[in-house]
């Protein structure tokens, strides 16, 4: 990945301005748009096979990679509308999945932190 996401926000906004699209660009919206990408991914590995999902022939692969570019984009977007810097909510997400799922509790177990036993 050779661009930041600086980078992808600043040619979207730019993208967005010459199309006079910013009207449409409302958080609503684009959360919107974002839960329909969501679900066109989904479609994707509906029916296969755990082991299928994992060796996508090339065109299978290209459109889920057009559908993460899709979903990439409506995030960046949300992002630049609600005044939210992403890097940095990611980084603040991560440190608190680390306090949630400590590695001695939950190592091989897959349920959710409130599942948890104290």
């Amino acid at each position: 990945m050779s661009d930041s996401i600086d980078q992808l926000n600043e040619r979207l906004l730019r993208f967005a301005r010459e199309r006079d699209w910013e009207q449409f660009h409302s958080p609503k919206n684009l959360a919107m748009a974002l839960a329909g990408e969501a679900g066109e991914l989904l479609e994707h590995f509906q029916w296969l096979t755990e082991e299928e999902s994992e060796n996508l022939p090339e065109n299978k692969k290209q459109a889920v990679a057009m559908e993460l570019a899709d979903i990439l984009i409506y995030l960046v977007r949300l992002s630049q509308r609600l005044d939210i810097d992403l890097m940095d909510a990611a980084w603040q997400k991560i440190s608190l999945n680390e306090k949630r799922y400590p590695v001695d509790k939950v190592k091989g177990d897959a349920r959710r932190a409130e599942e948890y036993e104290e």
